[in-house]
């Protein structure tokens, strides 16, 4: 391993670098706190533990598992790698071994016959589930415990296999989306499984926000509704592990783990059912931690000139899509409403991208002998960052370009398993990857994150940082600012990330558009009674009567009833992608490539687009929306393609509304109706227009929520505004308090979208929307509108305090506009912005 110093001196290039390294931060290391063995766990999981190093428990693991062992909800929120796996598989094994050790006591006895106890364990992704079945593998090895059977099941396991599952099966790993699908749906064949659920382990719980941790939530309430419906049958024996751990409530015991979150007991509590009092958090984090070095990181401005983009930007990333990261929704999904970047026009002073910054501290790193992960932004990004790395290193020496390679959602299962496999053994030293790799996979042992742009949140950032320096050692990580509003403020205002608390998980359980096909999917499982009404909250009867008027479910004097012939599990998405993923398949070997999320197809995927997939370039011959399917053909092209749509908003219901004198505000329903249009091809790397070609493809609407204000012709004439800058400064300010809203509320732009207009058809006004990006909302709107002046000064200070002269990415551009960045107007957006606070109420 190479030492922190070391490495952070090739960061610096010896100091030539030094220039961009706005802050360095030294967090100090911790020393850790061992305690007993419950008294009550298996003696032969204990000794596996200690023969695979673990001596004793850390304190918050034991707290934590012994408060699951006596009945209780407890949520573990921790650092990563602080053992938060032990604390729920030590309590989940023992609780099996126990019930199984019961059941042999006496043969004779027809009581003898019970069922073995089981346990759920649900993790955001396929992957991290893989890997908790290997760490499960490995103790029940370590403790010669034969008797526990361990599996996964998710929608790559065979028919054959699935059935194994249902019928022996003790402890089962899979996803949310797999218990939704098909667990819930075919309870019945579950039925042995379910009626002896003991635990169901809730893994990386901070994951499950905004949309999708509305989904989960109500997917976890139709498991307890499902299981408590078999739990009569079970009977309970003297000394059985039923008899040692008498809940406090009926039904399976949740043990959720989540990263280090604000109110964690809270935020279990919306994702379980229940008052945030019965749930128990344990916070105290009691493992040992080595010393981080934290670097904030500037890209470089490019020297000033007056030729093309060409003589700027030689290493400019010609791939990057900034398409959501791979988690906490699908491997690889992304928002509904989110495109590809657009090329703006030259601003003043453009800064190196933080993809080909990114790619340059990574090769430099491996070269040098480093460890690292570096987590981007999207999935080219991702594959752009290790297609550059891989080049610097063949130039160095060529044995180097195999030691890099990408890491995202939409690969294969084998490929993600294989590369996994490769940067533990050491035979990969880097990959570069979407926040896939964010979550609990155990990958042990690296020297240095890097962290390309903001990764949304500060529960995001710190899990990231954490894989650098596990186990207790010493770690490198670097943030490296994107042009972005937001990255440029924090990599300037380290007390901004350093010395502010992690946010709280946010999610709306009660979102009617999340609530009612739940519901539906509730009724068909089981015929929803009256006493289970509760269970989904205060909005349920009006939800189901309006289920009942549209002919969704049928009322009977018994309860509500689904009585269609399709399955009621498909009138949702749990990640909130839009439909089935989009399949991207090799026309002529008919090889599948990988996934592409559904929302996102039009704009990634249209014909004539070019797809990459590990270094190589493909371009889309056919696109099936029908189908689910694209169509693509090897080929090797010297060009990208850029898509351009157009966007409308409609106002449905007006919410909440205030005034600031001529100023309205305004919160409620919107329907934002997007359509791509067209597609332009670019040279790479210079960026020369090779041509745009004309689109057909379907409008989508999207139903969801926003805030908005308008600026009446006073207000536009005090600031002014002419009708001819209206359109950009108003296109400018939308921009900026895009990028901006991310520091209140807990999400990012990619959760996000606006449109600016300068006189919109329902305030008769030129209006400013910034609307959720999810179906029903978010929350992350409603919360822009009540802290409107705040937001409106830091995007107004955000903007005015940027060098440049006319706008660029770091103030008023956007990686997401649908119109090529076009118009702004920066100087005008200022004026207006200034305009409209002069009426607010802090003025």
């Amino acid at each position: 391993m190479v030492h922190t110093g070391e490495l952070l001196d090739v960061l610096l290039a010896g100091g030539r670098r030094s220039d961009r390294l706005t802050h360095l931060r030294h967090l100090p290391a911790r020393a850790g706190e061992q305690v007993d063995w419950p008294a009550w766990a298996d003696p032969d999981l204990v000794r596996g533990y200690r023969s695979l190093g673990v001596e004793r428990p850390w304190r918050h693991q034991a707290e934590a598992a012994d408060a699951a062992w006596s009945g209780r909800h407890t949520v573990l929120a921790t650092s990563t790698g602080s053992g938060k796996s032990l604390a729920f598989w030590l309590p989940a094994l023992t609780a099996v071994r126990a019930d199984v050790a019961a059941g042999t006591l006496d043969p004779g006895r027809i009581e003898s016959a019970a069922r073995r106890g089981s346990v759920l364990y649900l993790s955001p992704t396929k992957a991290l589930a893989a890997d908790q079945l290997g760490s499960v593998q490995r103790v029940l090895t370590a403790s010669g415990a034969r008797d526990v059977r361990v599996a996964t099941c998710d929608g790559d396991t065979g028919r054959d296999e699935r059935r194994w599952v249902q019928e022996h099966a003790d402890v089962v790993l899979t996803n949310p989306d797999f218990l939704h699908f098909a667990l819930l749906p075919n309870h019945r064949r579950w039925s042995r499984f379910l009626g002896s659920l003991r635990y169901v382990v809730v893994d990386e719980c901070h994951a499950f926000r905004g949309v999708f941790g509305a989904h989960v939530s109500a997917v976890l309430r139709r498991l307890h509704r499902v299981s408590a419906s078999y739990a009569p049958q079970q009977p309970r024996l003297p000394g059985s592990a039923q008899e040692a751990r008498r809940p406090a409530t009926p039904g399976p015991v949740f043990l959720l783990a989540s990263a280090t979150t604000s109110d964690p007991a809270a935020s279990a509590a919306r994702l379980v059912g229940g008052e945030g009092r019965e749930i128990v958090a344990v916070t105290d984090d009691a493992s040992p931690a080595g010393r981080k070095t934290f670097a904030l990181w500037q890209p470089p401005e490019l020297p000033s000139a007056g030729g093309p983009w060409s003589d700027l930007l030689p290493e400019a990333d010609p791939w990057a899509t900034p398409l959501p990261g791979d988690a906490p929704g699908p491997e690889g999904s992304g928002p509904v409403g989110t495109g590809q970047e657009q090329v703006a026009e030259e601003p003043d002073r453009p800064r190196r991208s933080a993809t080909v910054e990114t790619a340059d501290l990574l090769a430099d790193l491996t070269a040098a002998g480093a460890r690292t992960l570096a987590f981007t932004r999207s999935r080219r990004s991702a594959e752009s960052v290790a297609t550059i790395a891989q080049e610097h290193l063949d130039a160095v020496d060529p044995s180097l370009r195999g030691v890099v390679a990408a890491y995202r959602g939409g690969y294969l299962p084998e490929e993600r398993r294989a590369l996994e496999q490769a940067i533990r053994d050491g035979r990969l030293r880097a990959l570069a990857t979407t926040n896939a790799l964010e979550l609990g996979v155990d990958i042990s042992g690296l020297d240095v994150v890097l962290i390309s742009g903001w990764p949304g949140t500060r529960v995001s950032m710190w899990q990231q940082a954490g894989r650098s320096g596990r186990a207790g050692a010493e770690g490198l990580v670097a943030l490296i600012a994107r042009e972005d509003p937001l990255d440029t403020y924090l990599v300037h205002h380290p007390e901004a990330i350093f010395d502010t608390p992690v946010e709280a998980t946010v999610f709306d359980p009660a979102n009617p558009y999340v609530l009612a096909p739940h519901l539906c999917a509730a009724a068909a499982e089981l015929p929803l009674r009256e006493e289970d009404l509760p269970l989904f909250g205060p909005r349920t009867r009006e939800l189901l009567d309006s289920l009942v008027a549209r002919g969704a479910l049928r009322r009977r004097a018994s309860g509500w009833y689904w009585t269609h012939a399709e399955s009621a599990a498909r009138l949702t998405d749990l990640r909130g992608s839009g439909g089935d993923p989009v399949r991207v398949v090799e026309l002529s070997t008919g090889r599948m490539l990988g996934t592409v999320d559904a929302a996102a197809a039009d704009s990634t995927v249209h014909p004539g687009a070019v797809y990459v997939h590990q270094g190589a370039t493909f371009v889309v011959d056919e696109l099936h929306l029908a189908d689910s399917v694209a169509l693509v053909s090897r080929r090797d092209v010297d060009y990208g393609t850029w898509a351009k749509w157009v966007t409308t908003t409609e106002i449905r219901s007006v919410d909440q509304e205030r005034q600031w004198g001529p100023v309205r505000w305004g919160f409620g329903a919107v329907d934002v109706t997007t359509q791509v249009v067209s597609y332009q091809r670019k040279r790479v790397p210079d960026m020369q227009s090779l041509g745009t070609e004309v689109l057909d493809l379907p409008a989508r609407t999207l139903h969801t929520s926003s805030v908005w204000w308008t600026a009446p012709a006073e207000v536009l004439e005090a600031a002014g505004v002419t009708a001819e800058t209206a359109p950009g400064a108003l296109h400018a300010a939308e921009h900026a308090s895009i990028g901006l809203l991310p520091l209140l509320a807990t999400c990012d732009r990619w959760d996000l979208g606006g449109v600016s207009t300068a006189l919109h058809v329902d305030t008769e006004q030129a209006t400013v929307f910034v609307h959720d990006a999810y179906p029903g909302g978010a929350g992350f709107a409603e919360r822009g509108y009540e802290l409107g002046e705040t937001w409106l000064r830091a995007t107004r200070e955000a903007i005015a305090t940027c060098r440049c002269a006319s706008g660029c990415p770091a103030c008023v551009q956007s990686p997401k506009c649908g119109n090529a960045n076009n118009p702004l107007e920066k100087a005008a957006a200022i004026r207006l912005l200034d305009a409209v606070l002069a009426h607010s109420p802090g003025s």
